[in-house]
């Protein structure tokens, strides 16, 4: 017999080798998002460099505040790249915060995986480095500021070569955004945009080192799979899990799509609505020097607002803390936080197995963002030492005592055997289906509508109609990919009904996709009505990302 013949993808994915490179492969119950938050990190980090690239042949550094204007009003599109190429880094932010700390909850930098883990924290304080110089380079009010911040943080250091380290990062200093010198405008602002590219390019090359780590040992197996370290499954294992090619490659072009979706929706709905914090703005804040500067309050970028709260603590004695005192407790922090897999001896991935570290970093978490919210509530006012106590006290006693009394549960492995049924309480029915459809619909001409008309009277409208289709489409969404079962294992009417649901869902999408791409190239392209556009691809590239999902179900799962 002749061999068979392949197409075109597969003879491309055979000469570049991808069935044979040594990619983990995938059990089937790691297809859910927690366990590819990374993927979509990746997947931010990538749209930003993407984005940034073009708006890099628009940024002129000596006329930066005008060049930004110029991006936002007369480019095509420019408001939709600069607004999610903004908000691509602060969802990659939030992302990463996430991950590190579900991997932490997970026991995923445990043995054999901690070089991975301390790898993940260099590339955190990279991103919030990169993020903080690109925050600086539209030369807002709010720019300037955080780069006098920063300045005088360092200085007040009082280290050796303090001042020498603030001209090398920054220049000038900020007063030279204020200059009538483009000469000296510019000296500034190609050195900031130096910075944000070199620790883009940083970035990028510790995050294939990360990759490639995570390739080593895989994704970090369930507690239930592996309940003590070294968790990770061997290469006799692996044999019968799911290959990289081409399953895992649908799964995560599915959580590209999402990820880019929602960075471009999210910022180009919040630039039509008013009222909007500064800290969360895309548009930029007035011009550094400028009449209407004078009354904006000086502000860090937002993921900095902990640190900015932070120098407003007063000691028990009522002095100001010093500058030195903050930078030693922020890099004692994150190199206790690097070294956390030596540090931490348990031998188990479950929590209540790790109390102490479960206390510290449950409790990190809360003062991350109530320090932040603080700090935007009350920023530049010195904070006593009875004031810290009273709200920094309590998270520490409550969630000590929560976790002290957290008794550890022995695993427990349930699984059914091949030849058992269990009988599953029907929990959707085709009418649920068909009002998930209906509810898409008329969720998609709401927002058109809304989008012509940005009216209150559309705005109220269109919220309960989002409401009712987000919920019915969670539950499709759960029937569909299997966390909520129909009926008898092996029941031929629930496989059939699931993967009916997902066909016809990626029908609807379809159709859906095509009105929305229609009514693209009817919107605006330049100005800040072409967020409009940009709200609307957004909507068409979660879509098929979510179809990209249902066809993940219908090939691949196994009933």
């Amino acid at each position: 017999m002749g061999e068979e013949k392949k197409g075109l993808i597969d003879n491309i994915i055979d000469r570049i080798g991808v069935t044979e490179a040594p990619l983990f492969r995938t059990p089937d119950y790691m297809y859910n998002i927690s366990y590819w938050l990374g993927a979509m990190v990746a997947a931010a980090f990538i749209y930003t460099v993407i984005t940034g690239l073009f708006l890099l042949m628009y940024y002129q550094p000596a006329y930066a505040y005008q060049s930004t204007q110029n991006i936002i009003y007369n480019v095509p599109y420019g408001s939709v790249l600069l607004f999610s190429h903004l908000y691509g880094a602060y969802i990659m932010i939030i992302l990463a915060y996430i991950h590190m700390f579900r991997n932490f909850y997970k026991g995923a930098y445990k043995k054999p995986r901690e070089l991975q883990w301390v790898t993940g924290v260099i590339l955190l304080a990279l991103t919030l480095g990169a993020s903080f110089f690109g925050y600086s380079l539209v030369s807002d009010v709010l720019g300037v500021n955080a780069i006098d911040i920063g300045s005088e943080l360092l200085v007040g250091t009082g280290i050796p070569g303090a001042t020498t380290l603030v001209g090398w990062l920054f220049g000038p200093g900020g007063s030279a955004a204020l200059s009538s010198n483009p000469l000296v405008r510019s000296e500034l602002f190609d050195r900031l945009l130096g910075w944000h590219i070199l620790l883009v390019f940083l970035l990028g090359v510790l995050f294939v080192f990360h990759f490639m780590l995570s390739e080593r040992y895989g994704m970090t197996p369930s507690a239930k799979e592996k309940p003590k370290v070294p968790a990770y499954y061997t290469k006799e294992e692996q044999t019968r899990f799911n290959e990289w090619w081409p399953r895992n490659f649908v799964y995560m072009l599915s959580i590209v799509l999402l990820t880019w979706g929602i960075i471009l929706f999210v910022p180009n709905l919040l630039a039509n609505i008013n009222g909007l914090p500064i800290v969360i703005n895309p548009y930029p804040a007035p011009q550094a020097g400028s009449p209407q500067a004078i009354s904006v309050q000086p502000y860090p970028p937002w993921f900095f607002l902990f640190l900015y709260k932070f120098v407003d603590f007063l000691l028990p004695n009522g002095m100001p803390i010093t500058p030195i005192l903050v930078l030693a407790v922020l890099v004692l922090g994150l190199v206790i936080l690097m070294l956390l897999p030596f540090l931490d001896p348990s031998d188990y991935l479950s929590v209540t197995r790790r109390k102490f570290w479960t206390w510290i970093m449950t409790t990190l978490i809360i003062y991350l963002v109530e320090l932040s919210v603080w700090g935007y509530l009350q920023p530049g006012v010195p904070e006593p030492f009875n004031a810290q106590v009273e709200y920094l006290g309590p998270p520490l006693i409550i969630v000590g005592l929560l976790v002290y009394l957290w008794k550890p549960k022995e695993n427990q492995v349930n699984s059914i055997s091949k030849t058992e049924a269990k009988v599953i309480k029907m929990n959707i029915t085709p009418m649920e289906i068909l009002l998930a459809s209906v509810a898409s619909l008329s969720l998609a001409g709401t927002f058109i509508n809304f989008l012509e008309f940005p009216t209150v009277i559309n705005g109220i409208i269109l919220l309960p109609v989002t409401l009712f289709a987000a919920y019915m489409l969670r539950r499709v969404a759960g029937f569909i990919i299997g966390r909520k079962p129909i009926a008898a294992v092996g029941s031929q009417v629930g496989v059939s009904w699931k993967k009916k649901a997902a066909f016809y869902g990626i029908i609807i999408i379809f159709i859906i996709s095509l009105f929305l791409l229609g009514l693209m190239w009817t919107l605006p392209s330049v100005g800040p009505q072409a967020t409009y556009a940009g709200m609307d691809l957004g909507v068409i590239l979660m879509l098929w990302g979510i179809a990209v999902q249902l066809y993940h179900y219908e090939v691949y799962v196994r009933e």
